[in-house]
């Protein structure tokens, strides 16, 4: 009968193979590794994200401030425009380090639940009603902003919202509540986009809606629609700059959230802000108003250099 002698593997074999399997597992790290970091991104320690309403972005403003921010302090702006609702989302979730945005009453809300670590006015323009020259709800000549929403509802003519909690839509809605109307219907259609698309949307449609000033005169060259409504004071659009408290998240780069605002309210800043716009429209598009130094806020209103702990 014949016999199967097993020998044992010699020590030089088991060397071989461990050795043998370090290298493969030092070839694969870096991919793994590389895997990994494309999984996970995270921001470097110069990048300061800014969550930001879509009319900085829309009216051109970004463009301008961005570069300078970037080169004066070394650090690396990465905006996200979003509406002023979507903003704060961002600012609560600990995903942005600064917000800058213009829905007073939401950000209010967002300091009060102690997200926010300061708040301070930056610059101020205002809200207008656009549409057709035509005109077919003939708000042209009505004496309130709330009487022009009260003309287009009655006429269900073609009205474009927003729709997006943004700061515009939230002034909208305010428009229509104190009309004591709930706009609804084929006439009323909510795009849930920025304000550069809801206009186009608008022109498209020969309809009316609600604007900045800003991102409308940035646009207007390619727009059929009109200002028809405008000086209301309660058309006035105030932009604050918020840093993300960094006490609720470890992630908060909160010296360079620190840093965009301080630029902000920096004199040259709000000069270039006050400039912004003037060589291409006659006029500027926001007017600088660092900690409302041009008093367009009540005292009671305005933002104090810092909030209080709670």
């Amino acid at each position: 009968m014949s016999t199967i002698t097993r020998r044992a593997p010699t020590p030089h074999a088991g060397f071989v193979l461990v050795a043998a399997m370090i290298w493969a597992a030092s070839l694969l790290a870096p991919v793994v590794s590389a895997a990994a970091q494309q999984a996970t991104p995270t921001a470097g320690a110069r990048d300061v994200i800014l969550a930001t309403t879509t009319s900085t972005q829309d009216s051109g403003l970004l463009d301008a401030l961005v570069p300078l921010f970037n080169e004066q302090t070394g650090y690396a702006l990465k905006p996200i425009a979003v509406g002023s609702g979507a903003a704060l989302d961002l600012g609560e979730r600990g995903e942005a380090d600064v917000l800058l945005a213009h829905s007073p009453a939401a950000e209010q809300a967002f300091m009060d639940a102690g997200f926010g670590a300061e708040r301070r006015t930056v610059m101020y323009n205002d809200f207008v009603v656009v549409g057709p020259e035509a005109d077919p709800a003939g708000i042209a000549d009505a004496p309130s902003a709330v009487e022009a929403m009260t003309r287009i509802a009655d006429a269900e003519a073609a009205f474009v919202s927003r729709g997006d909690d943004s700061g515009t839509h939230q002034l909208e809605l305010g428009l229509w509540e104190d009309a004591g109307i709930t706009p609804g219907g084929g006439w009323y259609v909510e795009s849930g986009t920025g304000m550069g698309d809801t206009l186009n949307i608008a022109n498209a449609r020969d309809g009316y809606t609600v604007t900045d000033r800003g991102t409308y005169l940035s646009l207007g060259d390619r727009l059929d629609l009109e200002v028809l409504v405008e000086g209301d004071p309660s058309l006035l659009n105030v932009y604050h700059v918020i840093t993300v408290d960094p006490e609720r998240y470890d992630t908060i780069n909160a010296a360079g959230g620190q840093a965009f605002l301080d630029f902000l309210l920096e004199p040259a800043t709000q000069e270039v802000i006050g400039e912004f716009g003037v060589d291409r429209f006659g006029e500027p598009l926001f007017t600088p108003c660092a900690d409302n130094a041009c008093g367009v806020l009540p005292s009671t209103q305005a933002t104090p250099a810092a909030t209080p702990a709670a």
